[in-house]
């Protein structure tokens, strides 16, 4: 079992998809490194994937605060409600560099994510 304790509050993401990459440098940013960023195809990430997540986990980003896991549109107000409050120490990031092809880059790729991250929502208790 992982223990969360030195990784949370994080989020995990596909760092296959290079505009999911981008959305996560974009919030690593905002949140001034204060966020364990994990990407869903590192060692890791399987491991959160296997233990805490379900098999919906690749279908969208998550953001895990110790006692919920929040997956898509339901961890929009979890994840902002942490960057601002969030005082902790700048945190470490868990990525491989994955390739990604052209398709992920396309305007209609943009908007296929965008419309994922607003039709997929989940949150899961984690024990």
């Amino acid at each position: 079992m992982i223990d969360l304790q030195g990784v949370i509050p994080l989020v995990i993401y596909d760092n296959k998809c290079y505009l999911c990459t981008k959305f996560a440098k974009i919030v690593d940013f905002v949140a001034g490194r204060r966020l364990t960023l994990v990407g869903h195809y590192t060692d890791l990430g399987e491991k959160l994937r296997g233990q805490i997540l379900d098999s919906s986990a690749l279908e969208m980003f998550w953001f895990v605060d110790g006692k919920t896991a929040f997956g898509g549109r339901a961890a929009l107000i979890p994840l902002i409600s942490s960057i601002i409050r969030h005082e902790g120490k700048k945190s470490h990031h868990i990525t491989d560099r994955a390739t990604c092809g052209m398709e992920c880059k396309t305007a209609k790729a943009v908007f296929l994510r965008s419309a994922s991250l607003l039709s997929h929502s989940k949150k899961i208790r984690i024990n």
